[in-house]
């Protein structure tokens, strides 16, 4: 399991994760980069994502959804916020609505994604920070956590089926 560590700070609304790959940082990287890519991997096994739109620059916008096991989709939207590349990204992370658009139920979190050289690995960090404690614990009831671990658990796949 490349997950060697996470944690949630109620006191600064934030969950961390930290993983780490056997590929180098501008593997990873593409990993965000390249929306098919990103779809091998974002979501977890069972809820599997679709990325309609992806634009990869700061300014961008993101459409996607994830579908159950039952046919059931969930869809989210980012705006990409920073990228310092192939190191740091930053975006907005929102829910949207059957045509994509954001929905204001809850505000959107913000993610910062840090990618360092350890040797010949790479390690990625996410942090996520919540709006409020009413989301952070929303969101982690709503299985956010569990879903994050199991999607990052399918990075290394990703990373073996695409040439470096």
């Amino acid at each position: 399991m490349p997950v060697i560590g996470s944690h949630k700070d109620v006191q600064a609304l934030t969950l961390t994760f930290v993983a780490e790959f056997d590929a180098p940082v501008e593997r990873v990287w593409r990993l965000w980069q390249d929306p098919r890519q990103l779809e091998r991997w974002w979501g977890p096994p069972t809820w599997p994502a679709t990325f309609e739109q992806h634009d990869f620059v700061v300014g961008g916008w993101s459409r996607y959804h994830m579908t159950g096991p039952d046919g059931e989709k969930s869809r989210g939207w980012w705006t990409v916020t920073a990228i310092e590349a192939p190191h740091r990204l930053e975006f907005d992370d929102g829910f949207a609505d059957e045509n994509g658009e954001p929905v204001g139920a809850m505000a959107p979190s913000h993610t910062v994604v840090t990618l360092e050289a350890v040797g010949a690995r790479t390690r990625m960090t996410t942090v996520t920070t919540f709006a409020d404690a009413e989301q952070m614990e929303q969101m982690l009831a709503m299985g956010a956590e569990e879903g994050l671990r199991l999607a990052l658990g399918q990075i290394d796949g990703a990373l073996a089926d695409v040439p470096r």
